[in-house]
């Protein structure tokens, strides 16, 4: 609904050192998860010799993160990050041709503008000068064209209209906005009439602009980036700097119920109309990336129409005959990004399994996947000389940059941004363990013991119920809902990847649509249980449920039917009236597949939402309850968050209600997050006292 192999660790060391003076040890907070510095977005440079990465860095005074681009060592990860233009944020790090320049977004003029640092220093110099923020960029492999994403309204002539329509918007004094049609609303944004378009403008030799603003997506009805997630994986430019490919779902009237995303292709120059290559395919085709010779094009396709969480398959198709077919239909598992090999013979892979985000090798000519990583959370490939580069997290560490062959082998890390902050940090040991669940099949799952764990001693737990539905409590890292900030509480984490849950293959993920009360409830009744058997340690005495999205569905619902365990409960942006979400959800094709396919409204068929309507059960609640919700929280509206409460109060159950009138369907300011936490402890502790 919404998704150690060898290496020199510094930041380990410390741990290693205190493992006889636990003592000094301590236990991981919401602080450490707050105030921690955030690595992403490893750019290698051209010839492999350095990595820029974005740092993003916490100011609690101003209540914001702030990002910096930093240099790494391409091969060195004993040496610190070297910041680049300290005094001023920027991000998002593209180096020019030669390596001596980073091309990065920086709004340190008062709106987002693409700015080039120079990497042996120096100030920076601005490269465009437009009237609106640059949602997002690319620059040409040879240097000679930018391209930019701009909020434009589609019917404007220039971007400098678009800046015109909204001043005259803002001064004037009446509030009210007409809508015809839908999205009227998305995510946490209110639709104001724009779409995010693609731009060309040509670079000199001295990586300034120059020439006319060059629309690419003229006459197209969408946005690229898609909205809300999507960023500059949905564009990219041709080897030789001529061509732009590009994914969009066509808007129109069916957009909140499309999930039919195609792939462009147009000139650079804007000679010409933009050539649908996927116009057969009615489902979703994603992120386009071209051969190093510039002769095939890879992209990841759905099959099924209307559904968001069908398998991607990787399709490649040959730019000069224009034969296309999916590489590899026989791997149960969905590809989450794609990179093309120096040689163009193999396309490096992230996808799910069992637990884990994996890098893959691929051919791509087609054969047998080949499992490059093992353990932990993959994402962010990119290719440095021979090697690929990544970002790797786990439920013990922060995203840091790793370094491998290409062709497998022993990886080094780079960075240890994350980790360094954390020394002296015991996090809690966590293993994978499974049993039987639903339909006799295996069903996975996690325990994260206590910091300090003492195996004579009892431990309460936190059982977590991950969203989606179609989502993993895996291998990874997360800054909302970290398992290891409940093992730093001293409770035990339980999470079981229930029947929906991705990684597994996509029959087992499928197996939740139209089943969102029987099947995973029963995998979560049988994961507690062999948690209980397995783990003696966890006082079953002392336990509270908690879950966010999905998960504070699967809450809601557990509340009345399945109570007898938890000692308190935890929504956090929950689905309370089912029949209610699919009315007021804004992406109806999530709510209509889940309940049937496309076309199951809740007028065409009312029994599907009411089939697992947690609204429905409210007279058997019984247990205390913290609701959770964002007032910009469109996904699930704050209605269904205060619904749940009311009904808690109504009944005379002891209940709480956090509400965050700034935040979406997750938490993410500073201070916010600050507070939930402490809610959330205050919450648990005082529900699972002995």
């Amino acid at each position: 609904m919404i998704r150690i192999a060898a290496a020199t660790r510094v930041a380990a060391l410390p741990l290693l050192l205190l493992a006889g003076t636990s003592a000094l040890a301590r236990p991981f907070t919401s602080q450490d998860l707050v105030t921690m510095d955030r690595l992403s977005d490893p750019r290698p440079s051209p010839d492999g010799s350095r990595i820029a990465v974005t740092i993003r860095s916490t100011d609690l005074g101003r209540n914001k993160g702030v990002q910096h681009v930093a240099l790494l060592d391409g091969h060195d990860g004993s040496k610190e990050p070297v910041v680049l233009d300290p005094k001023s944020g920027s991000s998002d790090p593209r180096w020019s041709r030669d390596g001596r320049f980073l091309f990065v977004l920086s709004g340190r003029g008062g709106t987002a503008q693409v700015w080039r640092l120079p990497v042996a220093g120096g100030p920076a110099t601005q490269v465009t000068h437009l009237p609106l923020d640059v949602q997002a960029f690319a620059v040409a492999p040879d240097d000679g064209h930018l391209v930019v994403s701009l909020a434009v309204f589609p019917d404007a002539e220039a971007p400098s209209d678009t800046r015109q329509r909204l001043d005259a918007r803002h001064a004037d004094k009446a509030s009210g906005t007409l809508y015809d049609r839908l999205f009227v609303r998305h995510w946490d944004e209110w639709a104001d009439g724009t779409r995010q378009h693609l731009f060309s403008i040509a670079l000199d030799g001295n990586g300034r602009t120059t020439g006319a603003l060059v629309p690419l997506m003229a006459g197209l009805d969408g946005d690229t980036p898609s909205k809300p997630f999507g960023d500059d994986a949905d564009f990219t430019i041709s080897p030789d700097g001529k061509t732009v490919l590009f994914s969009v779902r066509l808007a129109g009237r069916e957009e909140p119920w499309s999930t039919n995303f195609d792939i462009f292709r147009t000139a650079i120059d804007g000679t010409g109309k933009p050539e649908n290559l996927t116009a057969t395919n009615k489902a979703w085709d994603a992120e386009p990336v071209v051969s190093p010779d510039g002769s095939r094009l890879a992209w990841r396709a759905m099959k099924r129409p209307g559904f968001e969480a069908d398998r991607f398959g990787v399709m490649v198709l040959d730019l000069g005959n224009g034969s296309a077919r999916e590489i590899d239909p026989d791997w149960d598992r969905s590809a989450q990004s794609l990179l093309w090999s120096r040689d163009g013979r193999t396309l490096f892979v992230t996808a799910e399994e069992m637990g884990q985000q994996k890098l893959f090798a691929l051919p791509a000519d087609g054969g047998t996947p080949r499992a490059l990583t093992e353990s932990g959370h993959v994402t962010s490939a990119g290719l440095a000389g021979n090697d690929v580069v990544y970002l790797r997290d786990a439920l013990d560490s922060p995203a840091e940059v790793w370094r491998m062959p290409a062709t497998g082998g022993t990886p080094t890390e780079l960075s240890h941004v994350g980790m360094k902050q954390l020394a002296g940090v015991e996090f809690g040991k966590a293993e994978q363990f499974s049993f039987t669940g639903w339909n006799n099949d295996t069903v996975h799952g996690y325990l994260v013991k206590p910091a300090g764990f003492d195996p004579g001693r009892k431990y309460p737990v936190a059982f977590l119920i991950h969203g989606g539905p179609q989502g993993s409590f895996g291998n990874d890292w997360s800054y909302r809902w970290n398992p290891q900030f409940y093992a730093g509480l001293g409770f035990a984490a339980v999470m079981i990847d229930f029947h929906g849950s991705t990684g597994y293959g996509q029959a087992f993920t499928d197996a939740i649509s139209g089943h969102w009360g029987d099947r995973p409830l029963e995998d979560l009744q049988k994961g507690w249980a062999a948690a209980l058997a397995k783990y003696p340690f966890l006082d079953g005495n002392r336990a509270c449920a908690l879950g966010a999205s999905y998960g504070g569905f699967m809450v809601n619902w557990i509340a009345g039917n399945w109570s007898q365990p938890w000692r308190c409960l935890v929504t956090h942006d929950g689905v309370f009236d089912d029949r209610m979400m699919g009315y007021s959800t804004e992406e109806l094709w999530f709510s209509e597949w889940e309940h049937g396919g496309p076309g199951h409204t809740p007028w065409a068929d009312p029994a599907a939402y009411e089939r697992f309507n947690p609204a429905n059960h409210v007279a058997a609640w019984n247990k205390p309850q913290l609701i959770i919700h964002g007032g910009r929280d469109y996904r699930i509206p704050l209605e269904q968050g205060l619904g749940a409460f009311d009904a808690l109060q109504r009944r005379g159950i002891e209940s709480r209600f956090l509400f965050f009138p700034d935040e979406n369907h997750w938490v993410l300011k500073p201070a916010n997050s600050l507070l939930w936490h402490k809610t959330v402890a205050d919450w648990i502790e005082a529900h699972t006292k002995p």
